[in-house]
């Protein structure tokens, strides 16, 4: 059942619940709670002075802060003020988010005081730029910075509202196969057909309350725990982070009906509360992505808490969700499920391009509204992965003869841990620039919780490997979940002849 009713504007959207549920409380964090009423409100406030400020239709703003209610308002506001909103992680190396500023172009940064050193130093001296916006206590603002509650609490400025279901109104970026992040287009359309047909297979509506600890700057987090609790008017806790411990203190409240998580997560819930149990008196479902669950976890995981763990597969390309397994008929623990309703899949051999038999593997390919339209300035890296209205996600399948996909593993290189994305060739440049390092190679490790963490293997320069050096610039350089679990010297890295790396070789030296 697709819920087509559920595919409409932000600003329609808004409107609607404003009207029919406005004390109802739509996001709330450890600061503040915002009702429908004051979700509409906020929205409108935040997006006409985006527009004072100088923010034009079709131009981009950076959201570079952590899990917070205003987090969640500014990805709604930003298409209200007929711009594109542009996430990035909070906990990325400062590199990587100069390159999302740079590549994105945008003019305003929106930021909380945790994150106001960092991009003080990234705006200094740029061309165009407009203005930081700060949410929280952040006193000393001095111009270009403003206060995000004053703006809020100003006097209304109309927003534009002027953007259509299939315009583009977020783009979050992920790794390409260069390992540098490319920015992904994301429409109304998109994002909200997967909503529609989302919710219904796992059972959410209005009268459901969320506890999500998942990143914001995720698209799995946007669409769902976003967007998706827009759609319904439902209702969300945010947690600036994932910690056991808290999750398990909220869950024995009668509040909460759905939990969101990544594999992880579930694991390390089920190694600390497994004896002991969640005590969670309403919650009456779960929902993974990120990265592939395995089926001793979900079954493990049932059997602790007597609570349905329905996993699924998407990606940043795809508004996240493709397939989806659930709670009500034949479940096949291990799979992802079936794909959604209003989305085609293939697998297809990558040699011949032939669709595959049942049993087969095969590249998944997915058409439906919910595919991006393309990547930011991209038009060849697009042209690479849409093919006559396919999207080639690079990710290797199986389907039983049900329907059923298992995710097998991957035509390109990633490593994911723990959810997050890695591409070895961003690992190895950051090791490259070691002093001690003269060549490299990364590949992924098993890992019982994370899934896969980062190896590398380096050859070292005359003199030795500084190891203790070659980490730090690695911290330096990357996020803290890309920084290689270990360090393996080797005296050589196999290649072809064209220098490409021979990653089985390595991989064999694992055992």
């Amino acid at each position: 059942m697709l819920r087509t009713e559920l595919i409409r504007t932000v600003p329609e959207l808004l409107a609607r619940h404003a009207a029919e549920r406005p004390d109802r409380v739509a996001f709330r964090d450890d600061r503040r709670a915002v009702t429908y009423a004051d979700l509409a409100d906020r929205t409108a406030r935040l997006a006409g002075y985006l527009q004072v400020l100088g923010l034009q239709q079709g131009e981009r703003a950076l959201l570079y802060l952590d899990n917070a209610v205003e987090t969640a308002e500014a990805y709604l506001a930003v298409p209200r003020a007929g711009a594109i909103a542009v996430c990035a992680n909070p906990g990325a190396a400062v590199p990587e988010v100069a390159h999302i500023l740079d590549d994105s172009g945008a003019r305003i940064v929106i930021t909380d005081a945790a994150h106001l050193d960092v991009v003080r130093r990234l705006v200094a001296g740029r061309d165009g730029f407009l203005a930081v916006v700060v949410t929280g206590d952040a006193p000393g603002l001095a111009a270009p910075e403003v206060s995000y509650d004053a703006l809020v609490a100003g006097a209304a400025v109309a927003p534009r509202d002027c953007l259509g279901l299939d315009d583009v109104a977020w783009m979050l970026y992920t790794s390409g196969t260069t390992g540098r992040p490319k920015g992904v287009y994301l429409t109304q359309r998109g994002c909200f057909w997967v909503v529609a047909s989302w919710t219904p297979v796992v059972g959410m509506g209005p009268d459901d309350v969320v506890l999500s600890p998942l990143p914001l700057f995720h698209s799995y987090a946007l669409v769902v725990c976003v967007l998706g609790i827009l759609a319904l008017g439902a209702s969300e806790r945010i947690l600036t982070r994932f910690s056991v411990d808290e999750v398990r203190e909220h869950l024995r409240t009668d509040e909460y009906t759905v939990f969101p998580g990544v594999p992880t997560m579930f694991h390390y819930l089920l190694d600390r509360a497994g004896a002991a149990g969640l005590g969670a008196p309403r919650l009456r479902v779960c929902v993974s992505a990120g990265a592939i669950l395995p089926a001793a976890l979900n079954s493990d995981f049932e059997r602790a808490f007597g609570v349905p763990l329905l996993d699924g597969y998407g990606i940043t390309e795809t508004s996240t969700f493709v397939t989806m397994n659930g709670p009500e008929g034949t479940r096949v623990m291990g799979s992802c499920g079936l794909p959604l309703p209003g989305l085609s899949v293939r697998l297809v051999d990558p040699a011949t391009g032939r669709d595959v038999l049942p049993g087969e593997e095969g590249e998944l390919w997915v058409q439906g509204a919910g595919v991006t339209p393309g990547y930011h300035n991209l038009p060849e890296a697009t042209a690479a992965v849409l093919v006559d209205g396919w999207y080639r996600t690079g990710d290797l399948a199986r389907r039983d003869e049900h329907g059923y996909l298992r995710i097998s593993g991957r035509t390109k290189e990633l490593i994911i841990r723990g959810g997050e994305n890695i591409y070895p060739a961003e690992v190895e440049d950051a090791l490259l620039a070691c002093e001690s390092v003269a060549d490299a190679a990364v590949v992924g490790a098993p890992h019982d919780s994370l899934g896969e963490v980062p190896v590398a293997f380096v050859v070292a320069r005359e003199g030795g490997l500084d190891r203790e050096k070659v980490l730090e610039v690695c911290g330096e350089r990357l996020s803290s979940f890309k920084v290689p679990d270990e360090l393996i010297e080797v005296d050589s890295i196999p290649r072809t002849g064209s220098g490409k790396i021979l990653r089985f070789q390595l991989q064999q030296r694992l055992g």
